[in-house]
């Protein structure tokens, strides 16, 4: 996709609106995992050191309740003390409004703001609102390089609803659009879509290397090309098996959407995670790589337990001959030298999903024994976001992979070959 980039522009002396992904893990008010402030950070420092008025927005969680200039119920909280008998709707409406005070509390993105101008070594002054006066006011008040980070997006439900007199309002702020958020860009909501309509809209870093290195990959391989899927459920994954198998030489699967494969294939699961009405599914899946010359590459043994914790009894059985009782937690140690060898082969290689209940130390190890094959193959090796990107990055080869993606589900959608709203509505160049 040929998008335009905050290079493609001029953006000395502008106010520029930059859609950001700081929905970072909290415990209380402190981050636990600043991966995401710190993936921002190029296209932050590139704006401020070309001069541009900087104004960042994000959400963060799932925060219930919207935050105006005053707080105030959302229309499902208020319809629902509306029903109440009217002697009753006063202490209700009072309590959901002090739970909603907790909302801001938890769910605001002032910590970010604090860590963020560490890591500029310059004041990030924090809005109080989104849409309201303080923010106006912050805006107004910027000098160039100056950043200001507006209020958790979410506090307003307009955000989701993609609504569009919100989103012409954030974009009333700014001369220019720049979304660097992956992670959100398969939503069309008002923050990664809805601007776009109301302001000349451009990709930062952040996106822009998403789109060159996963597209690139997609488009033009160097062969062979591997990709590694694992993670719960084949219906999570059909989309993106279907368009992989256009484009890959070989596609390893493991985890627990393997076993609904074995099974397919007449193989005794015991208790193992399956998907009984996705049997037929498999079998085509099956049938379609075969049919096409590429080659699906399933576990031959596995670990199996007899119950979904850490310290359960294990057993090493093959992976068609899994007993009752007993179920596939991760793959064995034949299957891990197998994938091994495939991804040794390979010279360009996209992973999503971990082999393995990866949460768990004992059925860690396959997961880890591939992350540790794709971390030191030489060719391109993209982490295609959520588990398996928390896994390379948990075990400290973040640094020795192509590319690590920001998105989770941007990410398979990507993959599935579907056009991510956030990235359709950018400008080309």
């Amino acid at each position: 996709m040929n998008k335009k980039t905050i290079e493609d522009v001029v953006v000395k002396g502008k106010r520029v609106l930059v859609r950001v992904d700081f929905n970072v893990p909290m415990d209380g008010t402190r981050i636990t995992d600043e991966n995401r402030i710190v993936g921002a950070l190029p296209t932050i420092k590139y704006l401020i050191a070309n001069g541009a008025k900087v104004i960042l927005c994000s959400h963060m969680g799932k925060p219930h309740n919207v935050f105006n200039d005053t707080l105030k119920l959302n229309k499902k909280e208020k319809a629902k003390i509306d029903a109440l008998p009217a002697e009753e709707q006063e202490a209700a409406t009072a309590a959901a409004l002090e739970k909603a005070k907790g909302d801001v509390t938890k769910f605001s993105l002032a910590p970010v703001a604090a860590r963020l101008s560490e890591h500029l070594n310059q004041e990030v002054a924090m809005a109080k609102d989104v849409v309201g006066p303080d923010a106006q006011e912050k805006v107004d008040a910027l000098k160039e390089g100056g950043v200001v980070l507006l209020e958790n997006l979410r506090f307003h439900g307009e955000e989701e609803k993609n609504d569009p007199a919100f989103a012409e309002k954030l974009a009333s702020y700014a001369e220019l659009y720049v979304n660097d958020a992956f992670g959100t860009a398969h939503r069309a909501h008002a923050s990664t879509e809805g601007v776009t309509h109301y302001l000349p809209a451009v990709c930062g870093y952040l996106i822009e290397k998403e789109l060159r290195i996963m597209g690139g990959a997609l488009e033009a391989p160097q062969r062979p090309f591997l990709a590694i899927l694992g993670g719960a459920k084949v219906s999570d994954k059909i989309g993106v098996i279907n368009n992989l198998l256009e484009k890959v030489d070989v596609l390893v699967i493991g985890g627990g959407m393997s076993y609904t494969f074995q099974k397919a294939m007449g193989g005794k699961i015991g208790n193992s995670l399956c998907e009984d009405d996705k049997l037929d599914l498999a079998k085509e899946l099956l049938a379609k790589a075969a049919y096409k010359g590429k080659r699906i590459v399933l576990p031959v043994d596995n670990e199996a337990g007899d119950d979904f914790k850490d310290d359960c009894l294990h057993i090493t059985v093959h992976s068609q001959e899994i007993p009752e009782g007993f179920e596939g937690l991760d793959i064995g140690p034949v299957t891990r030298e197998m994938f091994v060898n495939e991804v040794n082969r390979a010279h360009t290689i996209i992973w999503n999903g971990p082999m393995g209940v990866s949460e768990f130390p004992t059925f860690a190890v396959g997961t880890k024994a591939v992350a540790e094959a794709v971390a030191n193959n030489p060719g391109i090796t993209i982490i295609g976001g959520g588990d398996s990107a928390a896994a390379i990055q948990r075990l400290g080869y973040s640094d020795k992979v192509t590319h690590v993606s920001t998105g989770g589900g941007a990410s398979l959608e990507f993959l599935e070959g579907k056009e991510l709203p956030g990235v359709a509505a950018l400008n080309d160049k």
